[in-house]
């Protein structure tokens, strides 16, 4: 950790800072952040410290179900059948061997996929915002976080906009907690505050469920208050696997009737047959291995290797043998809808305005590309970076000759209200720049110097609206327009549509320019027109579906759209049964 001050990295003013973590406002320089990777190390967790190999095969070899084939061959030595004593410590040592090298074999394949696939943060290294490697940062970066961002390292907020994050993977809570820039006051003595609950603070580990912020890292690797948690866990012991449970409840049962039928038949052989003790030792030695279920072992091992191999075939990596069982007892699964049931690739398809107007509809492109935090990349090839909600809407401005790339300089953006779950809308202020009645509009009603623009769930924005769109300027939104406006969402929702609904506010030339209006700006709004994308479900899900339910198990679609949408697409994949959607 690097800090040249005496107070905490929480109570330092924001002015106070970079100089504290001897950086500047705009980041540090390649050479030094380089000398500072030399000296602080790569920001990873260090590996933790595993059982040699030689140790881990011997774990293969001791459980209780090869203890018991063990002391079965010994006995079958005593009881003179020393081939059936081999066999059956063969069968214990190549089972063993197997069961190392599949697990051995699974666990170098994961680390591969680990190595093969970075995590990427953006980083202002040489006064620019550059795509670094998590691993390359060090104390006195400055990074930048967006929503669906997995923090780094350890870092005080510099600025924030609605800024919200999932630390259950710190305290176990599960809602999202909010996070400020503001600077804290020093702590009492009789009242400590954990690190982890520092609203002015982001840490290592947690995610950007909404808004965004930009940070100074002060921590990273073994340092971060993740690294700390991960090291008092490294030592926690994997519970045994249901399948694990079951083998061994079996193997005591079957122990325990193997020694009483052999102390029992010792006891007859002694008092009704009369043999020797030898001899009756002998005899009850044979009952004992007789029951001992030498096939057992390689059994299972052998039916979880065939399982392994077959899901390894469709590109999933089994790292235990017994998760297989495991997986074998789901009964449920419950599965997000897009990325998952359907390609994560959103296009518009259809646009709905009241009033329909080719010229309306362009701006309706506008507008919503300027809502938006998606950008258009020339180079090295043409392509879009960002939500893949609002990369549609900038593809759809892009193929209507709109270039979207030149909206962010000839519109700049004041103030932004970020999206999250609960409001369902994002709000944004843009300046009206040269050009904003471009297009031979001729509103002349469009004269402010700054506009409210909002995207968000249609009804949400309706809420907030109390005009709608006309050729000749606003016009009152009636009850009437209303239910039309909720009929056609309705009616792109049915075809699977994701709907997106796009209103607007006139600010005065003064409006607009503080960052605490919050949602003060939404009110009293233009409805501009609805948006329809389109994201296919994936062609193999309906037959997985269908697999699913022949072997008895459950799908269940969970999603935050829109219920008909989500009905549309949950009948288009085969999902859809009576009361499924709630």
């Amino acid at each position: 950790m690097l800090l040249s001050a005496a107070q905490p990295i929480w109570s330092l003013p924001q002015s106070e800072v970079c100089d504290a973590l001897q950086t500047t406002p705009t980041g540090l320089s390649s050479a030094e952040a380089l000398r500072r990777l030399e000296r602080f190390g790569p920001n990873s967790l260090p590996a933790l410290r595993r059982r040699s190999l030689w140790l881990r095969f011997v774990d293969q070899l001791v459980h209780f179900m090869a203890l018991l084939l063990w002391i079965a061959g010994g006995l079958a030595f005593v009881a003179g059948t020393p081939a059936l004593g081999w066999a059956i410590w063969a069968v214990v040592l190549i089972n063993g061997a197997f069961s190392f090298w599949q697990e051995f074999q699974a666990e170098r394949t994961l680390a591969a996929l680990t190595r093969a696939l970075p995590r990427q943060v953006q980083v202002w290294r040489d006064g620019q915002l550059q795509t670094c490697q998590a691993d390359q940062l060090v104390p006195g970066d400055r990074v930048a976080l967006e929503e669906g961002d997995q923090v780094p390292a350890d870092g005080r907020l510099l600025e924030s906009i609605r800024l919200y994050l999932d630390v259950s993977v710190l305290t176990g809570e599960s809602l999202p907690v909010a996070r400020q820039a503001e600077t804290l006051p020093p702590e009492r003595s009789d009242h400590p505050i954990p690190t982890r609950e520092r609203s002015n603070l982001v840490l290592a580990g947690t995610t950007v469920t909404a808004g965004r912020g930009i940070a100074v890292v002060y921590a990273t690797g073994a340092e971060t208050e993740f690294g700390q948690v991960a090291h008092l866990t490294a030592s926690t012991e994997r519970s045994p696997s249901t399948l694990e449970r079951q083998v061994a409840r079996i193997v005591r049962v079957i122990t325990t009737i193997a020694v009483s039928m052999g102390l029992l038949v010792f006891g007859l052989s002694l008092v009704f047959v009369g043999m020797g003790p030898l001899e009756g030792l002998v005899f009850a030695v044979g009952i004992l291995v007789a029951n001992v279920p030498e096939g057992l072992l390689p059994s299972v091992t052998l039916a979880l290797a065939l399982n392994v191999r077959r899901m390894a075939q469709r590109n999933a990596l089994v790292r235990r043998l017994s998760a297989i069982e495991t997986l074998g007892s789901v009964s449920v699964i419950c599965s997000d809808k897009t990325g998952t049931l359907t390609c994560n690739r959103m296009a518009v398809e259809d646009t709905w305005l009241p009033n329909p107007d080719p010229l309306l509809h362009n701006w309706l492109l506008v507008w919503s590309c300027l809502c938006s935090n998606a950008h258009l990349e020339l180079a090295p090839a043409r392509h879009v970076v960002g939500d893949p909600t609002e990369a549609a809407l900038l593809v759809a401005a892009d193929a209507a000759g709109l270039n979207p790339e030149r909206l962010p300089q000839l519109h700049p953006r004041r103030q932004e209200i970020p999206f999250d779950s609960h409001r369902r809308r994002m709000s944004v202020v843009v300046e009206a720049g040269p050009g904003w009645q471009s297009g031979g509009m001729g509103w002349g009603w469009l004269e402010s110097q700054a506009l409210v623009i909002t995207k968000g769930a249609p009804l949400e924005v309706l809420d907030h609206c109390v005009s709608g769109m006309a050729a000749a300027g606003p016009i009152p939104l009636l009850e009437p327009e209303r239910r039309r406006i909720r009929e056609a969402n309705d009616r792109l929702a049915s075809q699977g549509y994701r709907v997106i609904a796009v209103a607007i506010r006139l600010l005065p030339h003064d409006g607009g320019s503080g960052t605490d209006a919050s949602e003060a700006v939404e009110q009293q709004q233009v409805f501009v027109g609805l948006l329809g994308l389109y994201d296919p479900p994936r062609p193999e899900v309906p037959e997985a579906i269908r697999r699913c339910r022949e072997a008895g198990i459950k799908v269940t679609m969970v999603t935050g759209d829109y219920g008909v949408t989500a009905q549309a697409i949950a009948q288009q994949i085969g999902l859809l049964e009576p009361s499924a959607v709630r």
